[in-house]
């Protein structure tokens, strides 16, 4: 509005200015020797309009510099909600039921031996009583994968509940974000919060696979055991 005005001012002034040359001399006033030219006072007003238009562009340029910060200030700020404790907490439950597992644990060292001693051929060549309490290990094996298979599915619904307060905090912490940072942020939790019931899932797989290899194990190896206890007993007649 300023510059608008001061512009006014001296289209006004150089109006005045232009109907000097009907006056013969310009007009002066002897007051203490001061002389006043209307011609060099509207010059310093288009002067002094000039710099305040160029103080004004300065001003929104400052103005439109601090807009910008404040935008990246925001963008730059964290989000306040973070589930990773939670998550790290239930991934960490279904690690240690599934490191509870009986019998044959899930190392490739333990199955090796496992089997080596309880379902191949050398189980069968040991006298009857020894085949007995290998056959009774192979049904506390099966037996015991099918409870750690219960165990770790009875684990991860129970995460569930924890999981959906989880989803709610970040969806509801999104939801409110004021930069970019904040909404990565909550992007990145919704992942690791899928990473986390995947692995979930793939636990509850791990745990019901190895309860039914066991169990098939056992039928195979009692299969086994049928022929052995047959051919000795054809063998003893």
């Amino acid at each position: 509005m300023k510059k608008y005005v001061a512009r006014a001012a001296a289209a006004a002034l150089l109006a005045s200015a232009s109907a000097g040359p009907m006056i013969a001399s310009p007009v002066s006033a002897q007051l203490g020797g001061i002389v006043h030219d209307p011609r060099n006072y509207s010059q310093n007003i288009l002067t002094a309009a000039r710099t305040l238009e160029q103080i004004n562009n300065q001003i929104k340029q400052l103005q439109n510099q601090a807009t910008s910060l404040l935008n990246e200030a925001r963008n730059l700020q964290s989000l306040p909600v973070s589930t990773l404790g939670e998550l790290q907490a239930q991934v960490d439950q279904t690690r240690q039921l599934l490191g509870e597992a009986q019998g044959i644990a899930y190392d490739v060292t333990d199955i090796r031996k496992g089997f080596e001693q309880r379902y191949k051929g050398t189980a069968f060549s040991g006298p009857a009583a020894e085949m007995v309490a290998n056959a009774e290990a192979r049904w506390k094996d099966s037996v015991g994968a099918f409870e750690d298979a219960m165990k770790v599915q009875a684990g991860i619904v129970s995460n569930m509940g924890g999981t959906r307060t989880s989803i709610g905090a970040i969806v509801g912490a999104s939801q409110t974000a004021t930069g970019a940072l904040q909404a990565a942020q909550a992007g990145n939790q919704l992942l690791a919060i899928q990473s986390q019931q995947i692995s979930d899932l793939a636990a509850v797989m791990s745990a019901q696979g190895r309860a039914e290899m066991l169990d098939a194990a056992r039928a195979a190896a009692a299969e086994a055991e049928g022929r052995e206890r047959f051919r000795r007993f054809r063998k003893g007649n």
